[in-house]
């Protein structure tokens, strides 16, 4: 488990700011917003997450039959806030074995989503089958929300992203056939707008999907 920040879009070691930077930097990828240490699944982990962050923290509410929280990552540091957040949540594939979902909220060239997707970054871009009809739909916050998906993703992955509040919305779910979960009309909640009801969260292991 990582236990300083790192590069949101190769996880490599990020240099704070100082003498002669005062954003951080990757040596490959140059300023970006630093990927916070990833910690164990708690509500109170969930809650400074939450409470630092500029984008949505996106979680299924209420989870699917029998899944569970199991972590949260965050992009950005005290002085800028959060600029993306990924939510992990893992339970019984809809066709049986385990399956994860990733649901990362980001702004523009953050970098975080398309990492955890396996594509080149830092945005979907040319990845993104716009060309086609949505291949799901979510509800984020209330609103229908339309999901194409991203081609060019390893083949153990589902990878469909799309836009909520202005942001870029991705869910990558592992293994691919466990993307159906996406196609049961899911019910998004941002968790900034949550109330009590998230102290009573189930949380699980901390998926090792937040690591990779």
């Amino acid at each position: 488990m990582r236990g300083e920040p790192s590069c949101p879009k190769c996880g490599g070691r990020v240099r704070a700011p100082g003498l002669f930077d005062d954003s951080w930097q990757c040596d490959e990828h140059g300023t970006v917003h630093p990927l916070q240490p990833v910690v164990p699944p708690s509500v109170e982990a969930l809650g400074v997450v939450v409470s630092r962050t500029r984008v949505p923290v996106w979680m299924p509410w209420p989870l699917p039959l029998g899944w569970l929280y199991t972590g949260v990552a965050s992009a950005g540091d005290d002085r800028s806030g959060g600029r993306a957040t990924a939510v992990a949540c893992s339970g019984p594939g809809p066709l049986g074995g385990p399956g994860e979902l990733l649901l990362i909220a980001e702004e523009l060239g953050v970098g975080l989503g398309a990492r955890y997707a396996g594509i080149p970054g830092p945005d979907p871009g040319p990845a993104l089958a716009m060309g086609e009809a949505p291949r799901t739909k979510v509800f984020a916050a209330g609103r229908p929300t339309p999901l194409w998906q991203v081609h060019g993703a390893p083949e153990d992955r589902a990878v469909f992203a799309g836009e909520a509040r202005g942001l870029w919305l991705w869910a990558v779910v592992w293994p691919m056939e466990s993307g159906m979960v996406l196609y049961d009309d899911l019910i998004l909640t941002d968790l900034r707008d949550a109330g009590a009801e998230v102290d009573l969260l189930p949380c699980g292991a901390l998926s090792p999907r937040l690591l990779d």
